[in-house]
């Protein structure tokens, strides 16, 4: 991979990234995304944010590699915190997350999303806690994709504010959060794939819990992993 030919993820991700876009890409790593972005002629700025110094060391070196130090900041920092009121960004990437790091992030940073249109967000794990966010805080989801690449299943949400209710209507709102509303939607052979393995993870869960018997905590996690699995269940069958 390089700042030419992305993986399959970074591929993804970079369609959304709107024409002509003022970006932000937090944890950027070697600034591949945004370096594709402006090469491609998609974002005519960027901001590549790292937390870490090898990571930062290593986007720094990307941008002069490619010569693009004039329209692509290397900056370091605890995610939004790399982003200035003067930079005018619209749209912000955070890829390669877990989906509870990325709500955290979006939670502590959210005086930075005043001029911000679109978030474009790649969690590892844990989608769910992100749509949870969007609801709550206003922001509307308007794509998602699920890719597999290299035996590993990711997602990819989209968001721009505006009715945050809208993508669920017409699907459990519970099963929209968990699954995805326009995923359930698509219902791609990728997502029956992932829904699938992560059932089969559940109930073999479930029977540990039997078999251990019931204390007040495997209860409780009992009856969470049977209502996901009927979520999913009715979802797949639907």
């Amino acid at each position: 991979m390089n700042e030419m030919n992305l993986s399959k993820r970074l591929e993804t991700v970079a369609r959304f990234i709107p024409e002509n876009a003022v970006m932000a890409d937090i944890g950027s790593d070697h600034a591949y995304l945004p370096c594709f972005s402006i090469l491609q002629g998609k974002a005519r700025l960027a901001i590549a944010g790292e937390i870490t110094s090898g990571p930062y060391e290593s986007a720094k070196n990307q941008v002069i590699k490619t010569e693009l130090q004039n329209v692509i900041s290397v900056r370091q920092g605890d995610g939004l915190s790399v982003i200035k009121e003067e930079d005018q960004v619209d749209c912000i990437t955070i890829a390669g997350m877990g989906g509870g790091l990325i709500k955290k992030i979006l939670e502590e940073g959210s005086s930075k999303l005043t001029t911000v249109k679109r978030l474009i967000l790649q969690p590892n794990i844990h989608s769910i806690y992100i749509r949870e966010w969007l609801v709550e805080n206003n922001w509307e989801l308007v794509d998602e994709e699920i890719i597999e690449e290299d035996d590993k299943i990711y997602e990819i949400l989209v968001a721009e504010k505006g009715n945050t209710k809208k993508p669920y209507k017409g699907v459990s709102f519970h099963a929209g959060l968990l699954l995805g509303p326009i995923l359930i939607a698509k219902k791609t052979d990728v997502f029956k794939k992932k829904w699938l393995h992560e059932s089969t993870h559940w109930k073999a869960i479930i029977k540990q819990l039997e078999q251990s018997g019931h204390t007040y905590n495997n209860n409780e996690k009992y009856r969470d992993l049977t209502e996901k699995i009927k979520l999913v269940e009715e979802v797949l069958e639907s």
